[in-house]
């Protein structure tokens, strides 16, 4: 069996409408947080950064203290089963405008509950909830 491992981030911004979380819309139709491969070198944090510039364009990121998770799935790559985790940060910008990448067909900020509704996949859906239980729905 492969291993896979990856970083990324749940992705927010205040708005007067309160926090507003970032979803991408993947290739597969999927809708999920900012996430990508680690390179060689790099700490979990420059993985969560980098993507999230070459994904969005943001780069003004602060990660916030006490929020770090660990999500584990497999999936079929060329007839092989690959185990991949991937270790997600909780993550803030002020920055509204993105600039999607050729790796992704969209995007939407989200409300806590339209987000929660958004997210294609149980893991994304129950990351949310970790993020509710630290006050951050709002």
């Amino acid at each position: 069996m492969l291993e896979e491992r990856s970083a990324g981030a749940i992705l927010y911004r205040e708005s007067p409408a309160g926090k507003l979380y970032l979803l991408l819309n993947y290739p597969s139709g999927h809708w999920d947080f900012v996430k990508g491969n680690i390179e060689k070198g790099e700490t979990l944090k420059q993985t969560v950064l980098r993507e999230i510039r070459e994904e969005t364009g943001i780069t003004d990121v602060s990660f916030i203290d006490g929020f770090e998770d660990r999500v584990q799935y497999h999936y079929q790559r060329d007839g092989s089963i690959v185990h991949k985790e991937v270790v997600f940060f909780l993550a803030k910008t002020s920055t509204e405008h993105v600039e999607l990448s050729h790796e992704h067909q969209g995007f939407i900020w989200l409300k806590f509950n339209d987000a929660l509704a958004k997210l294609t996949y149980k893991t994304a859906q129950n990351l949310m909830k970790k993020v509710s239980e630290l006050g951050f729905s709002t």
